[in-house]
């Protein structure tokens, strides 16, 4: 009995460390591609990122998601949100947390 016993305790610990998070890629707001990742409590967005898609950055700033590049003489950047939230983070900063939804959007940027 004592085995069933730790056997249970050790399932039900075991997701309290890990999120689910669900990320999108769009280009100028259209979807080109979402996946759901599994990461660590507490993890910054740049971590399911790179676990999902291959990222390139520069200083801080991401400029290729999966072969999407930015194109800076045409001022067309990498962005973000979460939960429909625009995020004034960077993405090596930002926090997500269990549930949250992710979209990076290739675009052409426009300050608000």
């Amino acid at each position: 009995m004592v085995g069933c016993s730790t056997n249970k305790s050790n399932q039900t610990t075991k997701p309290n460390n890990q999120i689910s998070v669900t990320y999108q890629l769009q280009n100028n707001g259209k979807k080109i591609a979402e996946k759901k990742v599994h990461t660590k409590k507490n993890a910054k967005v740049i971590t399911g990122l790179k676990k999902a898609w291959t990222v390139k950055d520069k200083e801080g700033m991401i400029t290729s998601i999966d072969g999407h590049q930015q194109d800076t003489d045409k001022n067309i950047f990498w962005t973000y949100t979460i939960n429909d939230k625009t995020i004034k983070k960077g993405a090596q900063e930002q926090k997500v947390k269990n549930n949250d939804k992710v979209t990076f959007n290739l675009s052409k940027y426009q300050d608000d």
